[in-house]
């Protein structure tokens, strides 16, 4: 019995990251949502984990123009996929991240429909 419900929690970790992977593809270029798929296979697991230490590593030189703290939680999702116990916080940090981002594109596109908007009532006035 103890089997099976250590099962259940590994496959809900591996669900919300699952989930996380699904939506951050949705939202990102087809160039991109290939390589991640590519990168989700598991024969992809020796380029996957050297790549995550390096977008790790890269975080932690968040003061050079180039690099910055989007690495850390880059690094943390490629490792997350074969490391069991980073599987449910880092899929949760990711739909958190993927939730904001979307509530910010729509801010973003109500305000610039705002702004478009008051500039064609000031020249038509």
């Amino acid at each position: 019995m103890a089997n099976a419900e250590h099962r259940d929690v590994a496959n809900r970790k591996q669900d919300e990251l699952d989930e996380a992977f699904d939506k951050l593809q949705q939202e990102t270029p087809n160039v991109v949502t290939r390589a991640i798929s590519w990168l989700r296979k598991p024969q992809a697991r020796w380029v996957r984990l050297p790549l995550g230490v390096l977008f790790i590593c890269a975080g932690f030189l968040w003061f050079l123009p180039a690099l910055g703290l989007w690495c850390l939680p880059l690094g943390l999702l490629l490792i997350a996929q074969d490391v069991r116990f980073l599987r449910r916080p880092v899929g949760r940090m990711t739909l958190y991240l993927l939730d904001r981002w979307v509530r910010f594109r729509k801010w973003w596109a109500r305000r610039r429909a705002r702004a478009k908007a008051n500039k064609a009532a000031k020249t038509a006035a």
